[in-house]
């Protein structure tokens, strides 16, 4: 097989890794990206191979698969976002519960466990809290656009293009987030455009509108961030003073100055220019504050529903020492610390465990302790010695799991049970490998945090063999 090889009337037969899609041809599997499901009839063509890789593209489809739906955004095929949207929920949910099966099985060795059914998403649309948009002077502009003869602003707010770092496509109208997050972004454009405010080049590292990002929370409140690229004081006064008065549902109005070359904002100073610095989040009793550099779960609804299942695969009677790992604004921690007797949460993140010592008086929680720092060494014999050996360990790593020495520790530390939280099933079957030797996978729960996309996450509970 070579690069320009085609296909003709070929049935797509499965999903594969990241949401491609898979042809298994006579030369090998093939991977395909885009509007495409399994059982499509189509025309392919190689557009790029590697030793273990080889990559099509569609140029004729001929046929559509029974699995499909019908796309309802309008920028589908043009965001990276919802590429799933033009498949029926239900195979959606299928194909994921399949991932965490394949994993488990593939790379965790893992064949004697029952995965559950996976807990659905109770809404597939406007379910996030939280959304970032890029404001752009290299706007993308569709072959349709062009075609129209319609004249368009090179200025741009939206998302970026896919694998396009420089080229942002003008969002009209998302379905992740609840109003008022689409009138917030739209109105933001429009002033922009109609004052000539200069829009960011991220190529020359200048101009003064960069980024929005808007935080909805279940309360009510209305968190926005405006980024500015340069410190241009009567344009961020103008823009910042608009946004005030004609959005008084904003209950949090923030700005941040950022000359860096990057968007990334935790080490930048964020300015408060009206109403409260924080938002709410609230589950069951609990009441979360959320501050512009709080990781919370985006979303909240569907987290309520993952938090109850690793409460529930914890087992808790009140007796028990929690070790909450990864603990980030310790939402997990505090949302388990009524049925335990002690939990401790470990987090790399000095200003996260800040979050989660306010959020634990703010419920009148007093049986938490949180540390800052690398766990491989928070977690040492004296700790252990201090603070009492786990019975639990709840660990809710980022995507690229634990490191080997976390798990050592982990291992060392020795707790009845572990619940590990994942979003990547991959890693997480790699690290269940490396505990087999101590411990044994006894439940497996996938939760749909993220309908219409390839992601799951999983909760796996694991009971020490010896105990």
């Amino acid at each position: 097989m070579s690069k320009g090889t085609r296909y003709e009337y070929v049935e797509i037969t499965d999903f594969a890794a990241e949401g491609k899609c898979i042809f298994k041809s006579e030369d090998g599997v093939i991977f395909i990206e885009g509007d495409v499901a399994p059982g499509d009839i189509v025309d392919l063509e190689v557009v790029r191979t590697k030793k273990k890789l080889k990559e099509a593209i569609v140029t004729k489809i001929h046929s559509l698969s029974k699995l499909r739906a019908e796309p309802y955004c309008q920028h589908f095929g043009v965001c990276g976002g919802c590429k799933w949207q033009h498949i029926a929920y239900e195979h959606q949910i299928g194909f994921k519960r399949q991932q965490v099966v394949d994993h488990f099985q593939r790379i965790g060795k893992i064949k004697n466990v029952e995965i559950n059914p996976i807990l659905a998403g109770p809404k597939t649309t406007f379910y996030r809290n939280k959304l970032e948009f890029t404001f752009s002077n290299y706007r993308w502009v569709t072959k349709e656009q062009l075609d129209s003869g319609e004249k368009f602003s090179k200025n741009a707010l939206g998302f970026h293009v896919p694998k396009r770092f420089d080229k942002i496509f003008t969002v009209q109208k998302c379905h992740l987030q609840p109003d008022p997050s689409n009138a917030l972004r739209n109105s933001l454009h429009a002033f922009g455009e109609a004052q000539g405010i200069p829009y960011y080049d991220v190529k020359y590292n200048v101009g003064t509108l960069r980024n929005l990002v808007v935080r909805t929370a279940n309360t009510g409140d209305i968190m926005v961030i405006v980024q500015f690229g340069e410190q241009n004081d009567e344009a961020i006064d103008l823009v910042m003073n608009y946004m005030k008065d004609m959005h008084p549902e904003i209950t949090s109005l923030n700005y941040i100055v950022n000359l860096k070359g990057n968007d990334s904002y935790q080490d930048q100073e964020v300015i408060n220019f009206s109403g409260e610095t924080t938002i709410r989040e609230t589950m069951e009793d609990l009441t979360f504050l959320v501050g512009p550099k709080s990781f919370y779960q985006t979303n909240s609804e569907q987290a309520y529903n993952l938090f109850k299942v690793t409460r529930e695969y914890a087992g808790l009677t009140g007796n028990e020492s929690v070790y909450d790992l990864y603990t980030g604004t310790g939402t997990i921690a505090n949302f388990v610390a009524r049925q335990a007797k002690k939990v401790v949460g470990v987090e790399y993140v000095e200003a996260a465990v800040r979050d989660a010592r306010i959020n634990s008086a703010l419920n009148s929680i007093t049986n938490t302790e949180f540390f800052a720092g690398d766990m491989r060494w928070i977690m040492n014999e004296s700790f252990l010695a201090k603070h009492g050996r786990p019975d639990v360990i709840i660990t809710d790593p980022p995507r690229a799991g634990m490191d080997v020495p976390v798990i050592d520790t982990i291992l060392k530390a020795a707790p009845d049970k572990v619940v590990y939280v994942s979003c990547n099933t991959a890693t997480q079957a790699r690290d269940l490998l490396l505990m087999s030797d101590d411990y044994e996978v006894t439940k497996v729960q996938p939760v749909d945090m993220f309908p219409n996309t390839h992601h799951v996450e999983n909760v796996a509970l694991l009971l020490r063999k010896d105990r």
